[in-house]
């Protein structure tokens, strides 16, 4: 790592539930423009910088990708299923599906959304981890990278223990 970081308070997420069906909503302000943000969301030698996976492809276009997630190496057979630059890129991936808005805001920067359809049981710790990661993502943005935090990773970094309980109480199911 180049740089010490040490994550916020939690916040920025909430969670949309329908039934038994919960989807955890991140919601993070960047400073820089959607068209970087999107190559950062999409192409493989940017999400090894930040994202809790590899790719064996551009995630730019429709059709089939092979994901690989950091730490303990897991394979699964991903399909983007919508990919509308540089505003939407939709995903299925492992049985969950993603979906990343990008619009820009006043200062030439990007809101960045994010969706995931997360096992309850699990939601925290996915709000958690995918807390980090955007933060790691920022900073790479920024040209201060911090290296990648994720997966099993993550859940030894200083902070991910902290993050993982106030989401918990801030979803109400600590």
């Amino acid at each position: 790592m180049s740089e010490i970081y040490a994550p916020g308070p939690a916040g920025g997420a909430h969670i949309d539930k329908d039934g038994e069906r919960w989807t955890l909503v991140l919601v993070r302000d960047l400073r820089h423009a959607p068209a970087k943000v999107w190559t950062a969301l999409t192409e493989p030698e940017h999400l090894r910088e930040w994202a809790p996976f590899d790719s064996d492809r551009s995630l730019g276009t429709v059709g089939s990708a092979t994901l690989t997630t950091f730490g303990t190496p897991h394979v699964t057979e991903t399909y983007v299923t919508r990919a509308d630059a540089p505003k939407l890129l939709e995903l299925s991936w492992g049985g969950q599906d993603l979906r990343w808005q990008l619009e820009p805001i006043g200062n030439g920067g990007t809101r960045l959304t994010l969706w995931h359809n997360i096992d309850r049981r699990y939601i925290s710790m996915g709000a958690a981890g995918w807390h980090i990661a955007l933060d790691v993502l920022d900073r790479a943005l920024d040209g201060h990278p911090v290296g990648r935090i994720a997966g099993p990773d993550a859940m030894k970094f200083e902070g991910w223990q902290r993050l993982h309980a106030e989401y918990a109480k801030q979803f109400g199911i600590a």
